[in-house]
């Protein structure tokens, strides 16, 4: 696997933690992970695509190693974190990126793509998550991101989250593996936790309008794909269809071994995403 190298980057009284692939002369791809993740999620598939791009993978405010909000309210939002993810991209002299966005990285990139930053994007890949999101599925994620576990050792962490995130499909052990070093850390105490803010909730209640944007969604004109995994709950079918049908009538690809959200990181699915960017942007080299 092609190495990462890792970086603090400050942008709006906040340190962000970027995990970075590739050459910094080849086109850039954003990808943002999911609300209670890491950019660690993409490790294989950031590696993979770094022959032709030059891919950054933030962990946004509240997560992974990035900085903790002081105010909330206010910055646990999908707005925040746009102008977060915009500025990172200022930071690298990016003018332009292809975006690849899982769950809340989807929503930001949807976000991004229907407001006065659109021309930011010019292809977007949205990942399991739509315009609208069904409360049940809300409840279900609000049932464990809130009130975060406690564990004696990564062992026990690991196996925790092997099986709360089990939609995310087949993933060999080293992504598992991967995924309890990155996502747990230490406590006063000793014992182990989750590595994100159990205040990034505040976003579906203080931020609640942000959950349904079926109008920004049909202002959208760049290229767009969309990702669903056949299981999932937060995007149903009526909803990708729906998608599909109206602001930038995305192709749409379906996972049939994953529910919310499909993770991307064995080499069928990444050779896949490969053939969906190679069409959305017209080059013959990714």
């Amino acid at each position: 696997m092609t190495s990462p190298r890792f970086r603090f980057v400050p942008v709006m009284d906040h340190e962000i933690h970027v995990t970075e692939w590739g050459d910094p002369t080849k086109p850039a791809l954003m990808m943002l992970h999911g609300l209670a993740r890491t950019g660690r999620d993409f490790d294989e598939v950031a590696a993979a695509l770094s022959d032709n791009f030059h891919v950054l993978c933030p962990d946004m405010i509240g997560r992974g190693l990035s900085s903790w909000s002081r105010n909330p309210e206010a910055e646990y939002s999908v707005e925040y974190y746009a102008g977060i993810a915009t500025d990172v991209m200022d930071h690298y002299q990016i003018d332009c990126a292809t975006w690849f966005g899982t769950s809340l990285g989807g929503m930001i990139g949807m976000h991004i793509a229907s407001g006065h930053d659109a021309d930011r994007i010019s292809a977007l890949v949205v990942n399991d998550i739509s315009p609208e999101l069904p409360s049940e599925a809300v409840d279900r994620i609000l049932s464990y991101v809130g009130s975060l576990p406690d564990f004696i050792t990564f062992t026990e962490g690991e196996a925790w989250l092997r099986d709360t995130y089990a939609p995310f499909g087949p993933a060999s052990d080293v992504f598992w593996q991967r995924m309890a070093r990155t996502s747990l850390r230490r406590r006063g105490d000793g014992n182990l936790t989750l590595h994100y803010d159990p205040r990034i909730t505040v976003q579906f209640t203080a931020s609640a309008h942000e959950l349904s944007t079926w109008d920004r969604w049909g202002r959208i004109t760049t290229p767009t794909h969309l990702l669903r995994g056949a299981k999932s709950d937060l995007l149903l079918p009526e909803a990708a269809k729906r998608m599909t049908q109206s602001g930038p009538r995305p192709g749409l690809t379906i996972f049939p071994d994953c529910g919310h959200a499909p993770n991307m990181s064995n080499p069928t699915d990444i050779a896949q995403l490969r053939r969906i960017l190679r069409e959305m942007l017209g080059k013959t080299t990714t």
